[in-house]
């Protein structure tokens, strides 16, 4: 974790006041999540419940990854507003200079995997009916069925994005 004091304590320079709003925002939505991370990993620790535990170590692992895109955004944003000549570290929307027939080609398999999958785990939901409410499995099939519909919206996000012509 220690590139990302380099990020969050430097303001970019030159940067407009929209750019040192935003990344304001950012840097200290990057210190929010740190002090939930800490407090989460605590609340696991010390929880004599095992299933109260083993579900905040799953909030841990999103909180994890919250961190890093923020992280990442700050970062990107910094690139940008002191127009840097390397790449941000999440990249620029691309796609009309790659393959789009290819992006779009395995954009439409990678969705009919994903409703394939949703399929899938709306038939186990219903299979679960009866130990809904003394397992955490249902909680956890309504988690990745959840998840499927994230992946299914960054997919149509993609698809929608590559078939244009221009990014104009």
């Amino acid at each position: 974790m220690g590139t990302m004091t380099d990020t969050t304590t430097d303001p970019p320079h030159g940067a407009s006041p929209w750019e040192l709003d935003l990344w304001s925002h950012l840097t200290s939505h990057v210190e929010a999540e740190r002090g939930l991370l800490e407090k989460y990993s605590a609340v696991a620790e010390q929880s004599e419940s095992k299933a109260f535990s083993y579900l905040v170590n799953l909030l841990i692992e999103d909180e994890v990854r919250h961190h890093r895109m923020f992280t990442e955004l700050a970062k990107s944003l910094k690139t940008e507003a002191e127009m840097r000549r390397e790449n941000p570290i999440i990249p620029y929307m691309d796609f009309v200079h790659a393959d789009r027939a290819a992006v779009l080609d395995a954009t439409k398999q990678l969705l009919a995997s994903e409703g394939q999958d949703a399929r899938e785990l709306k038939r186990l939901q219903r299979e679960l009916r009866d130990v809904k409410d003394t397992t955490l499995w249902s909680l956890l099939v309504d988690l990745m069925q959840r998840d499927t519909q994230k992946h299914i919206a960054i997919l149509r996000f993609v698809r929608k994005h590559a078939g244009r012509k221009s990014v104009l």
